[in-house]
């Protein structure tokens, strides 16, 4: 078990002083026997209302609207957390159904549906045919090759930091050979949709001692989970080709990476230029934290 600290810290600010809409929080994960949650509070640069609940998907959310006007806007989730880990050690895999192509039963069927429907449009087939291309098409157990399909996209993927919002399609991705770690995700989650897998975009945290040694540290994270008859729902980080690993510190899924935006909310009135900067800090509790 490790137990870890986080510290996330998104601050707005505005030309001119702007009134706020309701925001959409995604912050802190909700308790699994992979992650608990010991400590978690959060603290905003001005006076606002707050409500918390779970979506459809069992998130947490804290819906916030900040009161008055203002030029700035900071807000800093703190969590302290117990991460288990949970390495993908051999499987012994005896269900026939988890081997390619993927079967579920009608009653899994049933809950998967949304996650195995593609939510983008592939109009030349070219995501299609480029996930065939690495399925090869020989019998394989499932297990194989999404792992080989998650390294195949770390070691061939150029990774680009990008501070624009948005993430590309998976098409666009494929032609440009590069992207963040959201683009990679959701080429792999739109990629085995194709082949008839459930699998759903994450976002959280990654925790790596030393930032230089993984992509994607200092800031919030995405990767891909997908589901396996008898094994449930495993993870695959195709940024830095990690499966199930307790780097990993999720905090929401779902089925599209609009839908599971961290922080999203309105303003009110123009504010002429504007400026984000988001800062995360992920370290062992007790460690000194790197200066606000």
């Amino acid at each position: 078990m490790t137990r870890l600290t986080i510290r996330h810290e998104t601050r707005y600010l505005y030309e001119r002083p702007v009134g706020f809409g309701r925001h959409r929080l995604l912050l802190r994960p909700r308790d699994s026997h992979a992650t608990r949650v010991v400590e978690a509070s959060m603290s905003f640069s001005m006076p606002a209302a707050t409500r918390w609940v779970y979506d459809a998907l069992g998130n947490c959310v804290c819906l916030m609207t900040p009161e008055g006007r203002s030029e700035a806007l900071t807000i800093i989730s703190r969590l302290t957390i117990e991460r288990f880990p949970a390495p993908l050690a051999p499987l012994a895999i005896d269900n026939p159904h988890t081997a390619m192509p993927i079967v579920y039963d009608r009653g899994d069927r049933t809950i998967l549906a949304p996650f195995v429907d593609p939510a983008t449009d592939d109009p030349n087939g070219m995501l299609l045919d480029w996930v065939r291309a690495q399925a090869g098409g020989t019998y394989e157990p499932a297990l194989d090759f999404l792992q080989r399909l998650n390294r195949y996209i770390h070691q061939h993927f150029d990774y680009r930091e990008r501070d624009e919002e948005g993430t590309q399609t998976p098409a666009f991705t494929v032609t440009m050979g590069s992207g963040t770690c959201r683009d990679f995700a959701w080429l792999m989650v739109e990629a085995l949709r194709r082949l008839g897998y459930a699998a759903r975009f994450v976002t959280g945290y990654l925790y790596s001692p030393r930032h230089s040694s993984v992509r994607g540290a200092g800031a919030t994270h995405a990767w891909c989970e997908v589901f396996l008859p008898g094994l449930g729902w495993m993870e695959f980080d195709p940024t830095n080709g990690l499966a199930e690993s307790a780097a990993l510190i999720p905090v929401a899924v779902s089925r599209t990476p609009e839908e599971a935006t961290p922080i999203g909310g309105m303003i009110l009135g123009d504010p002429g230029k504007s400026e984000l900067s988001i800062h995360v800090d992920v370290r062992p509790a007790g460690a000194p934290a790197d200066p606000a």
